[in-house]
């Protein structure tokens, strides 16, 4: 019998796609059941036109059978079939796909074909030595034996096969150090890549399983009789070809879908809500998604990989397709199932087509929808989501330049000082008096610390909300937005450790700097003595019963310096430009001048270190050194 060689091209291509192109060799299971279950969809399609075709649907199936004796798995589908040329085209050139030739000549019809490229058969030999097709095209009554042991060359023989279809026998390799094959024909091993990949294969895929039983107890037996039992085959169907995403939201309960999400992404509590989509048109697609109860574990480390679960036309492609998701809704998990999206050769990695970027875009727009939903019509469990997950919403604000600031910034909440609760910007702006001239907020780590601070005080006695922002993202979120509100009626974010908070008057202004004026050659001197830590030493306008503050000047503030300069490899972190400000209605202002008219330069040098000390710890920075600075007012205790 003489052996017919593949093309030259073929071989290499053979070669590569064994050893390269598909990094997980289970999935040639994935790729020889998708073959079946093409062949069966065009023998029922055909038999839409050609009423001598088996119509019924019930009886078409896929059954696989191992052999571990032999070392073989069989896979026999009762599709269309094969003739002798079928075979020397589909087989013989690698690269040539049935389907896709089918689907071309069917352009008309809505047709879902899922192996459209033509590699996947030889997927097989990642694990087989040797691979035998045996195929009967319908209307044919000759069968066809298509063998081949890889890359030298293929032979094809007349063969004895009774029904229509087509049967692949794959002769599993020997295990090496390096591969264990053996796993192959392990029962549990290849009913678990059944689940895993085909589960939602719409033809049931069948396989005699081995199960033990109890054996009928005799009716003679006694008391201490021993139960007996027996092993015994059963044929099982191995997956539930029906997805749930697939399934109308109103055949589906609430437990039903909260037990998919538990048993599908590993988790112990229910999802915070579900998202069902499904779109027709230039993307196509079902899409079940999930938003998690709370946090995975490693949510907010380097290990954690985002990513939806892809299938195409039920056939798992993907485990974890990030480019579905944007970075800022990584938190969702789910599954997306499309029948037109356009694979590469291995069914692993997806060419960045348009139809895939029209899938991500509609998927962000459904979950920020939802996302919305929740917030205005179940706050409680919003909440509760944004405590998990605000974060990283903050963080998308600020990343890319500030690209999805517009979208996400009213699914935002941050705490009020004024109404002690969690509030949007939309809801800060709309109680915002005629008067007020900014949204005010403060940043640090504590929210009761927050709202004792100077600044906060002075504006919240002004009747003015502040915004107690205590996570390191929150102040890099609201510079980038920089504003919020209704067009022509924006109103800009203002730090209240900046320097101008809009709250004084005119005269109030001009009041203060002309005492500053007055008070110059103190300032100048505070100034030096402190060698460089502030920009300015000057009067407040901001300070009630305080003496002393610091603000900022500058697009880096207090708390934006302190985020930097926790940073690994921080050393050349930049520093906010500080302004000390000092309260002329405290009593240690009277002192400071004293010192100044009396010429006690080196002791008002040593005021100056202990008032710059105690605004650092006010703002909750760090001061350079403690032990100086429990000295000095030690020494003003004496």
């Amino acid at each position: 019998m003489a052996v017919k060689q593949f093309k030259a091209e073929s071989k290499k291509l053979l070669d590569l796609m064994v050893n390269s192109i598909y990094s997980n060799k289970e999935i040639f299971l994935r790729e020889l059941i998708s073959n079946a279950s093409d062949a069966i969809d065009k023998l029922y399609f055909k038999s839409l036109t050609d009423h001598s075709v088996p119509s019924r649907k019930e009886d078409y199936k896929i059954h696989l059978t191992l052999d571990k004796d032999n070392r073989t798995i069989t896979l026999t589908d009762n599709g269309i079939g094969m003739t002798r040329e079928e075979l020397e085209k589909n087989l013989g050139t690698i690269a040539r796909s049935g389907s896709f030739d089918f689907k071309a000549e069917n352009k008309a019809e809505d047709i879902d074909i899922i192996g459209q490229f033509g590699v996947g058969f030889y997927s097989a030999f990642m694990v087989a030595s040797r691979v035998t097709v045996i195929s009967r095209a319908f209307g044919s009554d000759t069968a066809w034996k298509w063998e081949s042991k890889g890359a030298e060359g293929y032979t094809i023989t007349e063969a004895d096969k009774p029904e229509v279809g087509t049967q692949v026998i794959l002769v599993v390799k020997e295990s090496t150090p390096e591969e264990n094959y053996d796993r192959f024909l392990d029962e549990y091993t290849l009913v678990g890549i059944v689940k895993k990949y085909s589960d939602y294969v719409r033809y049931p895929i069948q396989m005699y399983r081995e199960k033990t039983r109890q054996k009928e107890k005799p009716a003679d037996a006694g008391e201490d009789y021993t139960p007996e039992y027996e092993t015994y085959t059963e044929l099982e169907t191995l997956n539930s070809m029906v997805p749930l995403w697939k399934r109308s939201k109103g055949e589906v309960t609430d437990e039903e879908y909260n037990q998919f999400y538990k048993d599908k992404f590993y988790d112990f509590t229910d999802p915070a809500r579900v998202i069902v989509s499904r779109t027709e048109g230039a993307a196509t697609y079902n899409a079940l998604l999930f938003i998690p109860g709370r946090a995975p574990y490693d949510y907010y480390t380097r290990d954690y990989e985002k990513g939806l679960q892809l299938y195409a036309s039920g056939v798992l492609i993907m485990e974890k397709c990030a480019d579905l998701l944007p970075d800022h809704f990584s938190f969702v998990k789910g599954v997306v199932d499309s029948q037109d999206l356009s694979l590469n050769i291995s069914r692993e990695m997806l060419q960045q087509d348009g139809r895939l970027k029209l899938i991500r875009s509609s998927l962000e727009k459904k979950i920020k929808n939802e996302l919305n939903a929740m917030k205005t019509g179940e706050r409680e469990k919003y909440e509760a989501f944004f405590k998990n997950f605000g974060r990283q919403l903050k963080y998308g604000c600020y990343a890319d330049y500030g690209m999805h600031a517009d979208q996400l910034k009213d699914l935002l909440l941050f705490y009020s000082a004024r109404e002690k609760k969690m509030v949007t910007l939309a809801e800060y702006v709309e109680k915002m008096g005629a008067d007020q001239k900014f949204i005010y907020y403060a940043a640090g780590d504590s929210a009761d610390r927050l709202a004792k601070l100077p600044a906060a005080e002075l504006v919240l006695d002004k009747g003015f909300d502040v915004l107690l922002l205590t996570e390191d993202v929150d102040e890099f979120c609201l510079q980038m937005l920089r504003r919020y509100g209704e067009k022509d009626a924006e109103k800009e974010f203002r730090n209240v450790s900046s320097g101008d908070l809009g709250l004084e008057t005119e005269e109030e202004k001009k009041a203060a700097e002309e005492k500053t004026e007055a008070n110059k050659a103190l300032f100048d001197a505070m100034k030096e003595a402190l060698a460089g830590k502030v920009e300015a030493v000057r009067l407040s306008t901001r300070l009630k019963s305080h003496p002393v503050c610091l603000s900022s000047e500058g697009p880096l503030s207090l708390e934006m310096e302190k985020v930097l300069s926790a940073m690994p490899g921080a050393e050349g972190a930049p520093k906010s430009q500080k302004v000390l400000e000092i309260n002329a209605d405290h009593p240690i202002f009277a002192t400071l001048q004293s010192l100044q008219e009396k010429g006690e330069t080196e002791k008002l040098g040593r005021y100056a270190g202990i008032l710059y000390d105690q605004a650092l710890l006010i703002e909750g920075l760090p001061i350079e050194d403690p032990v100086a600075y429990a000295q000095a007012v030690c020494e003003l205790m004496q």
